[in-house]
């Protein structure tokens, strides 16, 4: 199952000239640029572990420098997620403009919904990570 949260989650994979190309137009809008990485991409679980410090204030021009970011946290954590976050700080607080996944491990077991029938005819669900069933630091591993 492919995990499809951001705002290319429905494309394939981008390549690095494409990644470059979405940073480069973040900071063309004086966005902040923030990797992430998680191994729990539970819907419910937006905010991932940062990675380094978020780069504020890079110039136009200095997208190696979050490239360089985004590489370094791919060859980290080659069994988990990875995400590039851009914030707009325009309206005077911490806005997400773009999110987009730029690693993933190559298993992605997916999620199991769970049914719970309650009194009075109540259906509850619960979404549920495979991923989870193994301990932090131990998951996506083969």
């Amino acid at each position: 199952m492919r995990i499809t949260q951001g705002t290319f989650s429905f494309l394939p994979d981008l390549t690095d000239e494409q990644i470059a190309a979405q940073i480069a137009y973040a900071l063309r809008k004086g966005w902040s640029i923030m990797v992430e990485h998680t191994d729990d991409p539970h819907p419910r679980n937006g905010l991932w572990e940062m990675w380094s410090q978020p780069l504020f204030d890079l110039g136009e021009h200095e997208v190696d420098t979050a490239m360089r970011e985004v590489r370094a946290a791919r060859e980290a954590f080659p069994h988990g997620y990875v995400k590039v976050v851009c914030y707009d700080r325009s309206l005077g607080r911490q806005t997400t403009a773009l999110s987009f996944i730029v690693g993933r491990p190559e298993d992605e077991p997916g999620f199991r919904l769970e049914r719970q029938e309650k009194a009075d005819r109540q259906v509850r669900y619960t979404i549920h990570s495979y991923a989870a069933d193994a301990p932090v630091g131990r998951r996506y591993l083969a």
